[in-house]
């Protein structure tokens, strides 16, 4: 065996170690975005600042009532409150209130969790908006006409206690007079039990 005089090659791996760095420094970074709520490579998505809704919320509609659910209902007539923006049901009215005010949900509508700052002039304007309805509200409350309206009521009611009291005279007086027999009131020589009044 003769000694080669050539380069004899190591049976290890070489790594390229720039090649890996790179990657490495892009998974980082990579990592940094998603931790900040950024997509991967796009623009973050710019979502609308959270709002007063300007619907009424319905929970009072099923209440009460009993539905029959089978299995191929579907989801929006099950029990419970269905959101038809995160097509899911929620079994009670409390943990639907809190859904529909989630991040889940507002996201789902498109919105952050932010609140728009006010101004000072805004908040200005809302006091005296507010103050007016006050005022509006102390104009429309009259002492007297109140007390008329209470009277007047009673009055009513007064009334209505005796009508009734007379029908229920009125229909006691019929019925003694349907179960009396003519003749044998004829025979014994009286024609009613009741008074001469009618």
């Amino acid at each position: 065996m003769a000694a080669s005089t050539n380069k004899v090659e190591d049976h290890r791996k070489k790594w390229d170690k720039d090649h890996y760095e790179s990657l490495a420094k892009e998974r980082i970074e990579e990592e940094q975005r998603m931790a900040l709520g950024i997509q991967s490579k796009e623009m973050p998505v710019k979502r609308e600042l959270l709002k007063q809704r300007d619907y009424k919320v319905d929970l009072e509609s099923k209440l009460g009532k009993s539905q029959v659910i089978t299995k191929t209902t579907p989801a929006a007539c099950q029990g419970g409150y269905y959101c038809n923006v995160c097509d899911c049901i929620v079994k009670d009215s409390i943990n639907f209130l809190d859904h529909i005010n989630g991040k889940k949900h507002q996201r789902n509508l498109g919105m952050s969790m932010k609140v728009e700052r006010s101004t000072l002039d805004q908040v200005k304007k809302r006091f005296e908006l507010n103050k007016k309805k006050m005022e509006e509200k102390k104009k429309d409350y009259d002492f007297e006409q109140r007390i008329q309206e209470l009277r007047e009521e009673e009055e009513k009611q007064k009334q209505y206690k005796r009508e009734k009291r007379k029908d229920r005279k009125r229909k006691a007086d019929d019925s003694i007079e349907q179960s009396l027999d003519p003749d044998m009131a004829s025979l014994m020589g009286f024609s009613g039990f009741g008074t001469t009044k009618k």
